[in-house]
């Protein structure tokens, strides 16, 4: 059997400032997903999360922020004002509805032009790009806008074609190409955890000045423990039942059927234990839909014990982890745990793959498993199910750990970022 262990740590911060913000205007690109997207539904996930939360803090302290994003919803309008300084742009690229993720790179030449001709084309003081479709719209627009390029991958076609799960495609040689070229064009990249900084420096020589972590955050006000918290014994009779907790796109590389299969060798030792999978099906056409769950579940003989639930709002996904017990978190790659804080801000412990984008963020408050084997993951379920007052500890941990990682925090060096960015810019322009 691989090891259990339990690992603190979390990744070294960029030089934060507060005050007057180094810049007032930034144009952010999330070309083929917007912000206004339910996360867990076709590609929503922590990257609008991270977008919108980035966007509405940073103009609370004084930077206007426009979100050009394509145009995928033809019930929009143009323009969408999320929050006081923030509005989403819709550009228009393609149709005006949802294509497969792979097929967007088709309109990313339109996407360039459209944005080009934009009403706030060039009255920006920097670009920030989130994912490799924006970057490589990205590029093309700083040239002509004459501003500097930050860059968030999220996630690295190198690092996914590394660890395929069953049935996913692999990542065409366009996104590698387009991703290394971003990367050395950029004038700054960001990364969500150490772990990234270093795959960038393998793969693509970037050096540490031009890498900066800044992790995404947790909304501390409505993540949030219980005001009083009890931890169950679940060996004794008359227990409750154990709820266990999946949420996620409902795709391979987000492991749901690890967590089905956890379920399955959980019972063995809590007979009523309970899964909740709450999530949508993946945009990209490759991703698992909830019959094919379900079907699992009957086959493994656990369809009495699974519960799923759509996509939900961030206030009732909140709700839910804190109806949970343990937070399962079996994914295959992850370029940053957000699922796991999140939980974790609320007192709920977590079991996690032992991969980098979790490992960076479960520290006490939870158990890193090597590996994807289910009777692996399971027993560090049972573990903690067994044991009110360690999954007490586990719980107190992670709430400080969620402290540590607040939303607020990170724009804080976001900000520090953007200063250094543009006066590096301005003294290039000199």
């Amino acid at each position: 059997m691989a090891g259990i262990r339990a690992r603190a740590g979390q990744p070294a911060p960029a030089r934060a400032v507060r005050g007057r913000p180094p810049v007032r205007r930034v144009a952010m690109l999330s070309v083929h997903t917007s912000p206004l997207d339910q996360p867990g539904t076709g590609d929503g996930g922590g990257l609008n999360v991270t977008v919108r939360e980035q966007a509405q803090r940073l103009a609370r302290r004084g930077v206007e922020v426009d979100i050009l994003t394509r145009w995928s919803d033809p019930d929009l309008p143009p323009v969408v004002d999320l929050a006081d300084g923030v509005r989403v742009h819709h550009v228009e690229a393609g149709p005006r509805a949802p294509v497969d993720k792979h097929e967007v790179a088709n309109h990313l030449c339109a996407f360039v032009l459209a944005a080009q001709r934009h009403p706030v084309a060039g009255t920006h003081d920097l670009l920030h790009a989130h994912y490799w479709y924006s970057g490589w719209v990205g590029r093309r627009l700083a040239e002509r806008w004459q501003v500097p390029l930050v860059q968030t991958f999220h996630t690295l076609g190198v690092l996914k074609n590394a660890t395929l799960a069953p049935g996913d495609r692999p990542e065409p040689a366009l996104r590698l190409v387009a991703e290394e070229r971003v990367a050395r064009a950029a004038d700054r990249v960001l990364v969500l955890t150490c772990g990234e900084a270093r795959l960038l420096h393998r793969t693509y020589g970037l050096s540490g000045a031009r890498l900066t972590v800044v992790p995404a955050g947790v909304d501390l006000d409505r993540f949030r423990p219980p005001a009083d918290q009890v931890f169950d014994a679940f060996d004794v009779p008359g227990a409750p039942a154990p709820r266990l907790l999946f949420v996620g796109r409902l795709q391979p590389l987000k492991g749901p059927d690890v967590a089905i299969r956890t379920l399955a060798e959980v019972r063995r030792r809590f007979p009523t234990a309970r899964l909740r999978i709450v999530g949508g099906t993946s945009g990209t056409g490759h991703g698992l839909d909830p019959d094919q769950l379900r079907a699992l579940a009957g086959d493994l003989g656990v369809a009495d014990g699974l519960d799923l639930e759509p996509a939900l709002d961030q206030d009732s996904l909140a709700r839910r982890y804190l109806d949970a017990d343990v937070v399962l978190a079996p994914s295959r790659s992850e370029t940053f745990g957000l699922v796991a804080l999140e939980a974790q801000a609320c007192g709920t412990p977590v079991v996690a793959a032992d991969v980098p984008g979790l490992e960076a963020v479960v520290g006490a408050g939870g158990l890193l498993v090597p590996g994807h084997d289910p009777v692996d993951h399971a027993r560090a379920v049972c573990d903690l199910l067994a044991d009110p007052a360690r999954r007490a500890a586990a719980a107190a941990a992670g709430i400080d750990t969620a402290r540590s990682a607040s939303w607020e925090h990170a724009v804080d060096r976001l900000l520090a970022v953007y200063g250094e960015v543009t006066e590096t810019s301005e003294e290039v322009a000199v």
